[in-house]
């Protein structure tokens, strides 16, 4: 396929019509009249409904512009950060991350990219459900622990550990004595929490008093007393360090890993890699501890 007549098509399509698409570029209108005709020739099908005063798009054209434009678009700016030699990136950027990451740290993060690239429109939206990222336009898209998936790529930014923990004036568990217990979850009658003490693993049994659907609930109702709590290690730190919670050990062979992915069949545009740099920037070691400090 001509690229070049694909670009012209993309051009007419996204204008509505020759002659605006001739102004907008500075083009010969027959130009591009002839070069989607060529187009439409490779590939032996009519893009437009041609009428005397009307232009538009036919079903066939119309899926076939919703799948190039965005190509033809990295395409370009890829050209433009290598022929500028990085240029500072520009335009909108789409990102889908995790409730407890956006509440806790995305808020300053998404500040600081902007300030750094205040050409680039940041746009962050919540969600735990995994998102489409083709469907619904997501340039990057952060999870935990995600299932393999052979259409995305990416790389693990940040880890994170569980620990259990409660307030001070809760009694530790003696022998098989199970532990008033907030989770967070849907409501079980018991579960075990296998955790690692300087004095060697210990399992725990946990009796659910409480569920609640987000962990900074869970932290929140963890320092009233009411029980223990699996939390992660950098969501509990600050607290930890202040005594007003304190900790049984870390629950045993459990670690998190936070996930920047993006489609494998994109290029990778230079707002994206600019955002995957400062995530780098801002945790160079991944490590929970970094994480607490930056919530701090």
């Amino acid at each position: 396929m001509d690229l070049l007549a694909l670009a012209d098509f993309s051009l007419v399509a996204r204008h509505g019509g020759f002659g605006k698409a001739a102004r907008a570029a500075g083009r010969p209108k027959a130009t591009l009249s002839r070069r989607v005709a060529e187009l439409e020739m490779q590939l032996d099908l009519r893009l437009f409904e041609r009428g005397a005063r009307t232009l538009k798009l036919t079903e066939e054209g119309r899926a076939l512009f919703e799948r190039t434009a965005a190509l033809l678009t990295e395409l370009d700016e890829t050209a433009k950060a290598i022929s500028l030699g990085g240029h500072s990136p520009k335009g909108r950027l789409r990102i889908s991350a995790p409730l407890l990451f956006s509440q806790t740290a995305m808020g300053k993060i998404a500040a600081g990219f902007v300030l750094k690239y205040p050409q680039v429109q940041l746009e962050i939206t919540t969600e735990d459900r995994p998102v489409d990222m083709v469907e619904e336009a997501y340039d990057l898209v952060i999870r935990v622990n995600p299932p393999p998936d052979e259409s995305l790529i990416g790389r693990a930014f940040l880890h994170d550990r569980l620990v259990v923990v409660a307030s001070p004036d809760l009694q530790r568990p003696v022998g098989s004595e199970a532990v008033p217990a907030v989770i967070r979850g849907s409501v079980v009658r018991t579960e075990f929490w296998e955790v690692e003490t300087p004095a060697g693993k210990l399992r725990l049994t946990a009796k659910p008093v409480l569920s609640l659907s987000s962990f900074i609930m869970v932290r929140d109702a963890v320092r009233t007393g009411i029980g223990a709590a699996c939390l992660p290690l950098s969501l509990a730190s600050a607290d930890l360090s202040r005594g007003r919670l304190v900790s049984w050990g870390e629950v045993a062979g459990f670690e998190t890993a936070l996930w920047a992915l993006y489609p494998t069949r994109r290029l990778l545009n230079a707002r994206v890699s600019a955002f995957l740099e400062y995530l780098k920037a801002v945790f160079p070691q991944g490590a929970p501890e970094e994480l607490a400090t930056y919530l701090e």
